[in-house]
């Protein structure tokens, strides 16, 4: 994006400085600049002292990001959901695919994060919670008891 300076006189009332357009994004002024300075976001305009002037299009594009973040999209997936809404070749079938792709990997984490769950769950339910010397603790012990097995198969799947 083309950056313009202008005097103070002649900013238009319609550009929102970066305070301005971080409260009307429910953001901060650091996100603004954070975004800006990873290419998410270019200011409009700057003024003849240096201040950066965004469109009213800025506010729209970080609560877009932010719903985007929400999603489980990471910044550099949001960069690409961003590069397809701006690309004329791309259609509502690549943005779905990035969707489809992003819906996988949280279904893989949730699933991966129930059997850690399970594990200790387990681990726990060994335990009667008595004052035990740590030499006894049965939580340890499992730990322990399971280190060499995974090193082990590690070690055979190695070439």
């Amino acid at each position: 994006m083309r950056r313009e300076l202008l005097p103070e006189s002649e900013v238009q009332a319609d550009l929102l400085t970066v305070g301005k357009v971080a409260k009307s994004a429910a953001v901060s002024a650091d996100t603004v600049r954070f975004y800006e300075k990873e290419g998410l976001l270019a200011p409009t305009r700057k003024s003849a002292a240096g201040y950066r002037l965004y469109g009213d299009d800025t506010v729209r594009r970080l609560k877009f990001i932010k719903h985007a973040q929400d999603c489980g999209f990471s910044l550099a997936e949001v960069r690409e959901l961003l590069t397809l809404r701006a690309a004329e070749d791309a259609c509502c079938t690549d943005v779905k695919s990035v969707a489809v792709q992003k819906k996988l990997l949280i279904e893989n984490k949730i699933r991966t994060l129930r059997a850690m769950s399970q594990a200790l769950s387990e681990l726990i339910a060994r335990c009667d919670g008595g004052q035990l010397p740590l030499e006894a603790c049965p939580i340890l012990a499992a730990l322990d008891a399971s280190a060499p097995r995974r090193q082990a198969s590690k070690e055979a799947k190695a070439p």
